[in-house]
């Protein structure tokens, strides 16, 4: 196209646009042009000069991420931690029972001795540091001060004790002081401060009859030993069975033993009997008297019978009773409580003593056992 056309072209365009502005419109013209943008000059200056009806938002330092936020943490000082074994100066952990195991059974009045093996996990070493008792059954155990145990290291803590006489459960409850006197914490032990020995005592009396088991005794007098059963003519004295034989008060009992002390003036005869522990609550009891003359009447009998007994091991004798009987045409009762030996094992020996004269002294115990009442 020539150059000239392009530009009326051009021109043409442009004066069509501007004739668009200036058409008539459908609205009613009440103002005029310059009173438009009078008002709407007024109208900003008026906006300018109140007072903001709000505050200008401000864009966020950082942009939002999907990160989570870091809280600010507090300094050391400020941040309760529990402590631990490397902060502790004492403290113990109770590593095993060494021997004894819980629910034991113990003989009444048994001695034994429980170990405990515990570790120092504290920061500080024990010296001068004592095992003592805190509760429970005592059991006759004594504090122990123990040696020098470091940190790290086990050590195996040992109390000497006796087991009560009767049945039953029983629990000792121990703990360790330190050389200033104050109790230290055990980790693993009861309540986090003590360790304990638990048993049982279990009581069965089985009873030990003296009639039966006196062909086992070791008899002797003073002219020495003798053997059991007779016969009734031996100087030296002598023991023997006399069942259904009749005694003093008339009776013909069953289980009569006879010992007679040697046949010279204050004689005596003792027999020795095998070992039997000691049960707790049990009794010796037997009738003791003499035997009648053939007759039935009573003899010159006067002699004392004697309860003794010695522990399994030792020479020493003790007395359990004695009683001085004459032929008076009744039996005596005999009952002794052996509390005080109760779960000792003792050798006990039947002793008859002649006063005076040992004529006629035919001294029996009739069914002597011990037992339980």
């Amino acid at each position: 196209m020539p150059k000239a056309a392009r530009n009326i072209s051009i021109l043409t365009v442009i004066i069509l646009i501007l004739s668009a502005c200036n058409l008539p419109s459908n609205a009613p013209a009440t103002e005029e042009p310059n009173a438009v943008f009078t008002a709407a000059a007024l109208t900003v200056q008026a906006q300018m000069t109140q007072p903001a009806a709000f505050s200008t938002p401000t864009l966020p330092l950082t942009m939002a991420t999907n990160t989570s936020a870091v809280l600010p943490t507090l300094p050391p000082s400020a941040t309760p931690r529990p402590p631990t074994a490397t902060s502790i100066c004492d403290l113990a952990q109770f590593v095993k029972d060494v021997n004894i195991p819980d629910g034991s059974q113990i003989t009444p009045g048994g001695s034994f001795t429980k170990t405990w093996r515990l570790r120092n996990i504290g920061v500080c070493t024990w010296s001068g540091y004592t095992l003592v008792f805190d509760s429970g059954d005592l059991m006759g155990g004594t504090p122990q001060t123990f040696g020098t145990v470091s940190p790290g290291q086990e050590v195996d803590l040992s109390v000497n004790f006796t087991a009560p006489t009767s049945s039953g459960s029983y629990r000792s409850y121990w703990r360790i002081r330190n050389s200033a006197g104050v109790l230290i914490p055990v980790s693993g032990g009861t309540q986090g401060k003590s360790f304990f020995v638990d048993i049982k005592v279990s009581v069965a009396s089985s009873g030990y009859d003296f009639y039966t088991r006196a062909p086992d005794a070791n008899w002797n007098t003073g002219a020495g030993n003798i053997p059991f059963g007779g016969p009734n003519t031996d100087s030296r004295g002598f023991v023997m069975y006399r069942s259904n034989e009749k005694l003093e008060d008339g009776s013909t009992p069953n289980k009569i033993l006879e010992t007679h002390p040697q046949w010279v003036d204050d004689g005596v005869i003792t027999g020795f009997y095998p070992t039997y522990t000691v049960v707790s609550g049990e009794h010796f009891k037997a009738k003791i008297g003499f035997l009648a003359k053939s007759d039935g009447t009573c003899g010159t009998g006067n002699a004392k019978f004697q309860l003794n007994y010695k522990e399994s091991g030792s020479s020493t004798t003790h007395s359990l009773g004695e009683w001085t009987e004459t032929c008076d045409g009744t039996l005596k009762e005999v009952d002794v409580n052996l509390s005080s030996i109760a779960g000792k094992t003792v050798q006990f020996a039947l002793a008859v003593l002649a006063n005076g004269s040992s004529d006629q002294d035919w001294a029996v115990w009739v069914n002597p056992q011990v037992k339980l009442p």
